[in-house]
């Protein structure tokens, strides 16, 4: 038996070479990728997929999950004698062979090579604010998507085959259901905030150099406890992390020289996601287990620390005296608390990245309906602009002023990942539940006020990183906190918080 377990970490191991090969692609074309390079490039990152494709495929791959008992989406027979680990692998293992064994290679490099020319295209599109030239090569990713979630299989509805791949073992219905019983309790929270008095922020809305922002940016990733060794930090047109190798994992933002809040949140963010793929244990390294086990978890590593961390008062206490040296004209008159209220100011508004904490879900609320209606074919990729400012409307009262601020901001339909988005949400709500639990174990406040943001960084390590895959979602918040997804953690968490912000 183990001999066959240990068979299949190097059979797989090609595997996770060619994932971090085309992540090494992928994000030279995302920051200094010369633009007339991108055909080539579609046909490199193509031959790539097809080539992880054939591997992650192979009957010899086949026949050993067969033989340690795997089946019926969960091991069983010889296999119950092994590690716990190596169980979680030969779980994954045969999910991710179920899944691609029922994908053409065609079908696979078809989606690759589309979806680098639908990434080269919406940048285009979006820099020009022009929905036109992104709409046909949407068209064809959709087509695309669909043809790949009907060649996966599902129960119930097409959007489960794609959700999975993002949520494993989590269905349309499930998010549907917790989205239902949040996005009422948001919409009057929202409602009461909006009749209160405003907070100020408009000093947040001032000529912020764009490179002492990154200066501060750079200081705050060290003391979090990301390793230049280990990574980097580029900028490119929308926020990312991509993982290129165990001991490389690359973070992105963007800055605004008038809007603050955008470089600074957004490496705090990205580096939650980077030091989730740092952290992964030394049992699971170099197999398909160091992952993230799902996006949702991946979502509240980074949210923890771009929100409950990073837009707390604790965090301010230390690093506020620390920003107005750098930022004296537009910062020294301004109190610490009117600091906090500003970058926790709630605004309905257009753009998802650059949204406050209470409206968030509420952007993803919006592209989950949007999307689950493009996979049934109930909205055209043509009347999809006009749906998007219909739903802005309804969910913000405001409309799109263009395509950039509206049906353009993101990247995940041009790279043809339909089911992402939920995971966001998701994300959110873990967070709160997380947090809630570490909050009894660690003076996080205190570790915060002192500046030592290791301490919260050894209790994620300790709790969630090491694991990587071999727990599933379910499981991991079921052993940290005692029960599974509870959405009523978050609302909490905003309670507590904005309460005291808006005086409610």
């Amino acid at each position: 038996m183990q001999k066959s377990i240990e068979k299949l970490k190097e059979l797989t191991k090609d595997v996770v070479l060619l994932e971090h090969a085309i992540a090494t692609l992928s994000w030279d074309q995302e920051t200094y990728m010369p633009s007339l390079a991108i055909g080539e490039r579609g046909e490199q990152l193509a031959l790539l997929q097809g080539i992880m494709h054939e591997k992650v495929t192979s009957p010899e791959i086949g026949k050993f999950l067969e033989i340690l008992g795997a089946g019926n989406n969960t091991p069983s027979g010889i296999v119950d004698s092994a590690t716990t680990t190596d169980k979680a692998f030969i779980k994954e293992l045969y999910r991710q062979y179920k899944i691609q064994t029922r994908l053409s290679k065609k079908l696979v490099t078809d989606l690759a090579l589309e979806t680098s020319l639908s990434q080269a295209a919406w940048i285009e599109a979006r820099k020009k604010s022009d929905y036109s030239i992104f709409k046909p090569h949407l068209n064809k990713v959709l087509e695309l998507t669909k043809q790949k979630a009907e060649s996966i299989g599902y129960n119930e509805t097409p959007y489960d085959a794609l959700l999975d791949e993002f949520e494993p073992w989590t269905t349309a219905k499930e998010v549907d259901d917790i989205f239902k019983s949040t996005q009422p309790w948001l919409t009057e929270f929202i409602g009461k905030i909006n009749n209160s008095k405003q907070v100020d922020d408009s000093f947040l809305l001032k000529d912020f150099d764009i490179s002492k922002q990154e200066v501060f940016g750079r200081k705050v990733l060290q003391d979090m406890g990301y390793s230049y060794d280990r990574g980097r930090l580029d900028v490119s047109a929308h926020p990312f992390t991509t993982t290129l190798g165990q001991d490389d994992v690359r973070l992105t933002t963007r800055y605004q020289k008038d809007f603050f809040k955008t470089g600074l949140f957004g490496i705090i963010h990205e580096c939650g996601h980077g030091l989730y793929e740092l952290g992964f244990g030394d049992n699971i390294k170099g197999n398909l287990l160091a992952s993230g086990t799902s996006l949702g978890i991946h979502e509240s590593q980074s949210r923890t620390w771009e929100n409950i961390i990073g837009r707390s008062m604790s965090f301010w206490k230390y690093y506020y005296p620390e920003l107005q040296k750098y930022f004296p004209e537009n910062l020294e008159n301004i109190s610490l608390d009117n600091f906090y209220k500003g970058i926790n100011k709630v605004e309905p508004s257009l753009i998802r990245v650059e949204a406050d904490e209470v409206t968030y879900n509420l952007h993803i609320i919006l592209r989950f309906q949007l999307e689950q209606e493009l996979i049934s074919g109930t909205l055209s990729v043509e009347d999809l602009p006009e749906a998007w400012n219909s739903k802005t409307k309804d969910f913000f009262g405001i409309t799109p002023d263009n395509d950039a601020n509206g049906v353009l901001q993101d990247i995940h339909w041009p790279m043809g990942a339909f089911g992402y988005f939920p995971t966001y949400a998701l994300g959110n709500m873990y967070s709160a539940q997380f947090t809630s639990k570490m909050n009894k174990e660690i003076d996080v406040d205190k570790s915060l006020e002192n500046g030592n943001l290791i301490n919260i960084l050894d209790w994620l390590r300790e709790n969630i990183h090491k694991y990587g895959a071999s727990k599933t979602a379910s499981e991991l918040a079921l052993d940290i906190t005692g029960e599974k997804l509870n959405p009523e953690y978050f609302k909490k968490y905003l309670e507590n918080k904005y309460k005291q912000i808006y005086d409610l």
